[in-house]
């Protein structure tokens, strides 16, 4: 934004409903100049047009979309072989899964990804646009396929293996964001995953430090690419792998989780919550810690569990929720997930959290 911009957007969100005539007298220019910066933030999606809205009621959410293609094993998997089962085809992704279940937990989305110009690409921005996320930011690829995401689970519903063809998310880069930081400086919060460049992830880190950024680790190899920039985001979601190869510190019991979250609140993180699987979450923030055993139940699908607990973490900050009551909530969400074949649950709701919650006795 330039200086003129910042200006014209401080008068207007004092008063949405200022004519340019009037803006134009208090600014002492041009009713025509007042006309090309009210144009350019309108392109830059800091203001929507008539009565002057301002954006800054969206989750910025950068990071990977893609085609989820799973394999579901009938029988115990046997490597080397060719195993009776279902296939399954899907949108995915962990910032598109976000987005779409924050959707539906009601927050406004402003999705920033990249897809490659083919049918994958306009499926998942159909799904995107039918779920009221806003697609305006995402970078159409000429040079690359849609990123795909192919996973097998065994018969528990257990991931087994995966491969991920991701070199798409490449093109997200300093530049792109940098075009992007008049929508990005208007956000309620921020919110990336490690499919991005470890450069891409240092620039924003480094560029939008005054907002509160969430990070999803996504796998033990690409949180490597935080692992010196730890503390300058807000909330880290690891699961116990990704959380001692983040500290260095080895995870065996209670002891080792307080002195690994006390790594991360040292080095600035305000929220640690490390899942444990079956074994349940364990949370700390300077005030309190705890560890909350999850429920015992039927697992169809675990693919999207993670991001769905992340986004009710998101969720539940935005809603000033106290860090336990965020994550009681973020396990029944993803409990929810993890009863349904899509790996984004079109059961997802606060109704249906609160249920669970009261049905699971989650405390």
């Amino acid at each position: 934004m330039t200086d003129r911009e910042r200006e014209i957007l401080k008068i207007i969100s004092e008063n949405p409903l200022i004519s340019q005539k009037q803006l134009a007298e208090i600014l002492d220019i041009k009713r025509s100049s007042v006309a090309v910066h009210i144009g350019n933030l309108i392109k830059k999606g800091i203001i929507k047009g008539k009565g002057y809205i301002l954006n800054n009621e969206e989750i910025i959410i950068i990071g990977g979309s893609n085609i989820d293609i799973q394999g579901f094993s009938k029988d115990k998997l046997i490597r080397n072989d060719s195993n009776p089962g279902d296939v399954e085809l899907s949108v995915g992704g962990v910032a598109r899964n976000i987005a779409e279940n924050l959707s539906l937990l009601g927050e406004k989305i402003n999705l920033i990804s990249a897809l490659g110009d083919d049918i994958y690409g306009k499926k998942i921005l159909n799904e995107l646009r039918n779920s009221n996320i806003v697609t305006d930011n995402i970078l159409i690829s000429k040079k690359h396929p849609t990123s795909t995401y192919l996973s097998i689970l065994d018969s528990d519903g257990d991931m087994d293996i995966a491969i991920s063809a991701m070199d798409i998310f490449n093109e997200i880069n300093s530049n792109y964001i940098s075009e992007k930081s008049g929508i990005i400086n208007m956000a309620k919060c921020i919110v990336i995953d490690t499919n991005l460049s470890k450069d891409t992830i240092d620039y924003i880190v480094n560029n939008f430090n005054d907002k509160d950024i969430f990070i999803d680790t996504v796998s033990t190899t690409k949180a490597l690419k935080i692992k010196d920039i730890i503390g300058k985001f807000h909330t880290i979601k690891p699961n116990k792998y990704e959380a001692e190869i983040l500290s260095g510190i080895k995870i065996k019991e209670k002891k080792d989780l307080e002195k690994a979250a006390e790594f991360f609140l040292d080095k600035g993180v305000k929220n640690i919550v490390i899942t444990l699987g079956k074994d349940g979450v364990f949370y700390k923030n300077e005030n309190v810690s705890g560890h909350i055993k999850s429920p015992k139940i039927n697992i169809i699908n675990a693919t999207g569990a993670g991001d769905s607990f992340i986004a009710a973490l998101i969720h539940g900050h935005l809603n000033d929720f106290p860090i336990e009551k965020s994550v009681v909530f973020s396990i029944a969400t993803s409990i929810i997930t993890m009863r349904s074949h899509d790996t984004v649950s079109k059961n997802i709701s606060k109704d249906n959290i609160n249920k669970i919650i009261k049905e699971m006795n989650i405390c």
